[in-house]
């Protein structure tokens, strides 16, 4: 055996395992899942986990997985402005998600991840009966995405997973103690892409 065989054969198993280690798998088959591919909420974790579209079909009923496992929806829904002040949430890039249980709870991107705070389920009752699209959001896998920052006037019904998105690319982004110059237009392509769908 030769040095050179050795060391070539090393680093092809040292790059092979980084390959593998870059590219996205299903959490649940371990089978390698395209760029786009659906999602799972894990109702027990409070997280998003990436599915290959056959596992996500063993999904597509409520009742799968004795209710662990929600998959994600496709739908996005631009909305006119809601007056989400009623919220009472002091911050113009947020996220707000109903829960099964009835609790909603709002969450904001910052340097370190997501803030989050309960809303008063009633205030949100109030708002769904003012709004009725909202009424239509299913719970713990659809938001409603608001973003007030800078003059923007967005506001969404989306997956989960594009709320979870905006929030990596805003830890991506953000520099120093105010976010610096990259983060909000980042933030505004963020949004500009969004594009309707059912």
């Amino acid at each position: 055996m030769s040095v050179d065989g050795a060391l070539a054969r090393v680093i092809r198993s040292a790059a092979g395992r980084a390959e593998r280690a870059e590219a996205e798998v299903c959490e649940l088959c371990a089978a390698r899942v395209a760029a786009e591919h659906p999602h799972l909420y894990d109702t027990g974790a409070a997280e998003v986990r990436c599915v290959c579209r056959p596992c996500s079909v063993l999904f597509a009923d409520d009742g799968a997985g004795e209710g662990r496992y929600r998959l994600v929806p496709r739908r996005r829904l631009r909305l006119p402005p809601v007056d989400t002040a009623v919220l009472g949430v002091p911050v113009g890039l947020v996220f707000f998600v109903p829960r099964a249980d009835g609790t909603v709870t709002a969450q904001g991107p910052s340097p370190a991840g997501a803030m989050r705070w309960e809303v008063d389920a009633a205030a949100w009752q109030r708002l769904a009966a003012s709004v009725p699209q909202l009424a239509t959001m299913t719970p713990d896998v659809e938001a409603l995405l608001v973003n007030t920052v800078r003059g923007v006037d967005a506001h969404w019904i989306v997956p989960v997973d594009d709320c979870y998105r905006m929030i990596a690319l805003v830890r991506r982004e953000w520099r120093g103690l105010s976010g610096g110059g990259e983060v909000w237009p980042a933030v505004e392509q963020f949004f500009r892409e969004l594009t309707e769908r059912s």
